[in-house]
């Protein structure tokens, strides 16, 4: 009989023992207390997140990927995250990966038993054709999911950084990754329900890793999207509206400047900041390795 009740995230919380008693308002108050513990809990491992960060950015500057496991909500929340990417960051679909256990079908309806098999995460890693250049990062609330914890250890075998997110110290998963990412959020306002506290710091714990890698490789300038996809009217508006904030440009000439660059903002950027064609400032890019910034200022340097 498998025993949680060592398991912080499965402890009964004494805030919410009369939970079903309490009013709209009362339930609303304790749970945006009780959220707050969530967001200290990952101020504690800020070090450990940023150490993520810069090995998610080494594997996406060699041609890897970053790719997340979990089951349940941890497998969603990692879904989540990756599936935001490329429309956010212009990257490709393959960058960011998200890989639940039990498929596609399990993000919407529960596919029981699948977090217990021990080969099910290393086929679906196969299935991705995973490298030694990809990042693996696994999630689990409770820490002791064997889909994750497996597919951890193929991962290791097979090169990759491994990362491991629980909500419990001293986690199984983390035993099973190159860096252990635990943050105690302490029990949940409803007994063992890791959709709420646990839920939140892992969604907080993705944010930082996915955006911070995507400043690493170049996809931000300043705080803006500088590679958003133009998918839409909107988007397009977008587009024009950022190259206008950074060069300080009418409308007409941001419009002009991304057609004549294909559509790519950075490299409109890159022309009206540089005073160049198109084709000098991907080059420019290029050899910035994607930073507007540094393509901008080696532009200074040589005039």
């Amino acid at each position: 009989m498998l025993d949680l009740t060592a398991l912080t995230t499965e402890r009964r919380n004494p805030h919410t023992m009369n939970l079903d008693e309490m009013s709209p308002l009362e339930i609303a108050q304790t749970m945006n207390q009780e959220d707050e513990q969530a967001v200290l809990a990952v101020r504690k491992v800020l070090p450990e997140i940023a150490t993520a960060i810069t090995w998610a950015t080494e594997s996406l500057k060699a041609g890897g990927r970053i790719i997340y496991i979990g089951a349940g909500t941890s497998g969603r929340l990692g879904v989540l995250d990756a599936v935001e990417c490329p429309p956010t960051f212009g990257v490709s679909p393959d960058t960011v990966v998200g890989i639940i256990a039990g498929g596609e079908r399990a993000f919407t309806i529960a596919q029981e038993g699948v977090e217990d098999s021990p080969i099910l995460c290393e086929e679906d890693l196969k299935k991705k054709n995973l490298s030694s250049k990809d990042i693996v990062i696994g999630l689990a609330a409770s820490g002791r999911t064997p889909y994750v914890i497996y597919g951890l250890q193929y991962a290791r075998s097979i090169g990759c950084k491994t990362v491991a997110i629980a909500c419990n110290l001293h986690s199984q998963v983390g035993k099973a990754a190159d860096l252990a990412i635990e943050p105690v959020p302490g029990p949940e306002v409803l007994t063992g329900s890791t959709r709420l506290k646990a839920g939140t710091v892992q969604k907080l714990i993705l944010n930082m890793i996915s955006t911070g890698s995507m400043v690493g490789i170049g996809k931000v300038y300043q705080n803006l999207m500088v590679d958003v996809q133009q998918t839409n009217e909107k988007l397009k508006v977008r587009a024009q509206n950022i190259v206008m904030d950074i060069t300080d440009c009418t409308r007409e000439t941001a419009a002009e400047s991304l057609e004549a660059a294909d559509g790519h903002v950075k490299t409109a950027i890159v022309m009206i900041l540089n005073g160049c064609t198109s084709e000098e400032a991907a080059e420019q890019l290029q050899k910035a390795g994607g930073h507007i910034r540094q393509a901008i200022q080696s532009k200074a340097l040589v005039s």
